[in-house]
């Protein structure tokens, strides 16, 4: 057991006792530490921790020196802004590691502190790393998370090392970076996206709800919960790769954006809490254990959703879907998490009696390989098998009813969407036979929620309230020299955008192109509509288009991808958390 975890036992331990150790009777006056008294407390505490008197002993001294510091650092950073950084020095030679405070502004870049850290201890070529993470040359200290009292380490390199980290660290953040700024971007176009272009070439997104109904929010959240859910499912793509620090930062954005969201609306959708649970996944894989207070209020916001959202004893799942077997997977990672942290806060005892109910679900949601086998020499998918005999609690014949079953729903709403689609493009293509452009027919026709007559008197409004506008646009296109009927056609073509309409007619030497204006072709009754009136004037690029399809890619092609765990993980941890707290309780013992 490490020193880092023999602390954690004990600073848990003196919460709980109300013991200050900075303080007298185990600080004197004069700010030395008292030794019968930390002895005394030793003795106390080492048959509860199961760690020897002599490790409580000095794990209590660096605690005390620590806290005593840190009283007066506290002082000082509130009087003069001054911070005291707590630095782990690499050994020299035979020295053990030592730790050493440091003290510094927060509004000075990495590269000026390894400067003071240099000048003052004698390193050359060193890089400094918080909470597992390497800090940036360029940015500031106070950027990167580094606050009064937060533990550095330094840790030694090669000069040649430091040319290969910093070359490599460069391209990994500029690959990362780059990464994020193109999975938002995708999904910002797909959340612009009304549907009023074809769905078949231009793809868009559609908050639903289980049974694919669409969910009615306004716009502004909805283009938020688009960013949200697609930041969320690349996070869980990453995740899936194990490359949690990666989808750590995809994870921490879906949030923001989660957050922007009216609090009605998460709490009414399971989605919130999922995320929830996958930050603090990511946050234990990472070892990040200075978020051990973020992961409480994160996990305990988890428990609220779920239970807001399943009802009492998941009563309100078990109506809408006939069991709760898939769901439970959460449930295992959610006490499993809730254990790891009960474990880390020093809490023995909720950590076991978690872990206990963790176990018992495991033996639960476990399956059967042979079972898994099975059903896909039926042909059904690996994936389909497992959420099958989860659902069906393992029952091989049940699991075969329910997988097909789900795959009649799944291609019934599929023809649904495809029949809802073809009725969506003839209603547009009926409002651009009445003179309206299809940006705009769209655009009403999902404002009046499909309602053709509805979306009709809506543009029917409008155009009144724009004529005035337009007219100014087309006066403008006149006033350049473009002929009245051409100039008209243009704006009508784009939209009334007129940089849009401007720029066609530039390009095309002031004419419109024949084709845009040409009739559309008749459309046999098997196939979908045809929208090649205007289909080739988007106002996507190539790139929006590789963009969109970049992160369409992760997005899961079944409704219940996040339910389907092999749970190999969840054993992995299982497994060391029991192993801890079993040695515990023998050392005790």
């Amino acid at each position: 057991m490490d020193e880092q975890h023999i602390q954690a036992r004990l600073i848990a331990l003196l919460r709980q006792d109300n013991i200050r150790l900075w303080m007298e009777p185990f600080t004197t006056d004069s700010g030395a530490a008292d030794r019968q008294k930390i002895e005394e407390l030793a003795l106390k505490y080492a048959p509860v921790t199961g760690f020897t008197v002599e490790d409580v002993m000095s794990s209590l001294e660096t605690i005390r020196s620590d806290t005593s510091r840190k009283d007066e650092g506290n002082k000082q950073f509130k009087e003069t802004s001054v911070a005291t950084l707590e630095l782990h020095l690499p050994k020299e030679g035979e020295k053990k590691k030592r730790k050493v405070p440091l003290k510094t502004k927060l509004d000075i870049t990495t590269q000026e502190l390894k400067k003071q850290i240099s000048e003052e201890f004698g390193f050359k070529h060193f890089n400094l790393i918080l909470s597992g993470k390497k800090l940036a040359l360029g940015m500031r200290l106070e950027e990167q998370n580094v606050k009064n009292n937060s533990k550095i380490m330094v840790l030694n390199v090669s000069s040649e090392e430091v040319k290969n980290e910093m070359r490599e660290d460069e391209e990994k953040k500029r690959s990362q970076d780059e990464g994020v700024q193109r999975t938002q971007k995708g999904f910002q176009i797909l959340s612009e996206r009304d549907g009023s272009e074809d769905p078949a070439t231009t793809p868009f997104l559609e908050i639903a709800d289980q049974k694919g109904n669409p969910l009615q929010i306004p716009d502004d959240e909805r283009k938020a919960l688009i960013l949200a859910m697609g930041f969320h499912e690349k996070g869980r793509a990453l995740m899936k790769k194990r490359d949690h620090s990666v989808a750590l930062c995809h994870l921490l954005l879906a949030d923001e954006q989660f957050n922007k969201c009216n609090s009605a609306l998460l709490n009414t959708v399971d989605n919130y809490a999922v995320l929830q649970l996958d930050i603090v996944w990511c946050y234990q894989a990472l070892e990040q254990l200075d978020c051990l207070n973020d992961a409480r209020q994160r996990l305990a916001r988890a428990e609220e959703c779920f239970q807001r959202c399943y009802g009492e004893q998941q009563s309100r799942l078990r109506l809408i879907k006939g069991h709760t077997g898939g769901e439970d997977v959460l449930f295992l990672r959610l006490y499993l998490l809730q254990s790891v942290l009960a474990y880390h806060e020093g809490n023995k005892n909720q950590a076991s009696h978690k872990l206990k109910e963790v176990e018992h679900l495991f033996g639960q949601l476990y399956l059967d390989p042979d079972k898994i086998m099975q059903l896909m020499t039926l042909g059904f998918s690996e994936q389909d098998a497992r959420l099958g005999l989860r659902a069906c609690r393992g029952d091989l014949p049940q699991a075969v009813d329910h997988i097909t079953q789900r795959k009649k729903e799944r291609k019934e709403m599929k023809e649904r969407e495809r029949e809802k689609r073809r009725r969506r493009l003839q209603d547009i293509n009926t409002l651009v036979e009445l003179g309206y452009s299809k940006r705009d027919a769209g655009r009403a026709l999902h404002q009046a929620r499909g309602d053709v007559d509805k979306a009709y008197n809506i543009l029917l409004d409008g155009t009144e309230a724009q004529s005035s506008d337009r007219q100014t646009k087309l006066d403008q296109l006149v006033s350049y020299g473009f002929p009245l009927d051409v100039a008209d056609s243009a704006l009508r073509l784009m939209g009334d955008d007129l940089e849009q309409a401007t720029q066609m007619l530039l390009d095309h030497q002031g004419a419109v192109p024949p084709e845009l204006l040409s009739p559309s072709p008749p459309s046999s009754s098997s196939e979908e509509p045809s929208t090649s009136s205007d289909c080739t004037v988007s106002s996507s690029s190539p790139l929006d288009e590789e963009l969109v399809n970049e992160v369409l890619e992760d997005i899961p092609r079944h409704e219940e991808d996040y339910l389907d765990v092999t749970l190999d993980e969840e054993q992995e941890l299982m497994i060391q958390i029991r192993s801890r707290l079993d040695k515990q309780a023998t050392s005790s013992g």
